[in-house]
């Protein structure tokens, strides 16, 4: 008996397309459960209009995560939209600018949202779901350690991403997954599924 393989690889596509067609269809609404990665933070609190110099000391540090959250702690009086971010959204803002600035104090972008490198959210949403829902990612409550190790299996070690981008993805994923099924929107919530 002959295996086919052209059988087998249209089985296989059509199987592929079957997946990857719901998970294309969700909506950003769907999606507001997952929380805000550093740039959407970073771009909100300038949106906010702090004083010019204070932005562009946000865009043109130099700091350790510990060092921007220390900052932040001593610059909340001045940049009033760092006092209504949580602990959970100030560790996460620290992470990306940690991971991601200086900019060069010359090149500060005037429109942020569009030219700001991606955040942890945004290399979920766009790595993860190609192979499985994102809610498998999401509901998850690992450490720094198991996110890297299972970004470095076969499977997943094909994706397209650098050492940098995989560190800053298991760093947020660290502060923002383990996020309860039952704040999961029903259509979302993947049967039992994890790594």
């Amino acid at each position: 008996m002959r295996f086919n393989f052209l059988a087998a690889a249209v089985v296989a596509a059509t199987f592929s397309a079957c997946l990857v067609q719901p998970l294309a269809a969700q909506t950003a609404e769907q999606l507001t459960f997952i929380p805000a990665g550093g740039k959407s933070l970073l771009v909100n609190i300038a949106n906010t209009k702090p004083p010019a110099d204070e932005l562009k000391a946000l865009l043109t540090g130099k700091r350790s995560r510990e060092e921007w959250v220390s900052y932040f702690k001593a610059h909340n009086q001045t940049v009033p939209a760092l006092q209504r971010l949580s602990d959970k959204q100030r560790l996460t803002l620290a992470d990306y600018l940690s991971f991601h600035m200086p900019l060069p104090s010359n090149q500060v972008p005037a429109n942020l949202a569009r030219t700001l490198p991606k955040d942890g959210r945004d290399l979920a949403l766009d790595n993860c779901q190609g192979c499985h829902i994102i809610t498998v990612v999401v509901t998850q409550d690992r450490t720094k350690t198991a996110w890297l190790g299972t970004m470095s299996t076969p499977a997943h070690a094909v994706i397209k991403m650098t050492p940098a981008e995989r560190d800053e993805l298991a760093s947020y994923l660290v502060l923002n997954a383990g996020i309860p099924i039952e704040q999961v929107p029903e259509e979302l919530r993947a049967s039992g599924a994890t790594y």
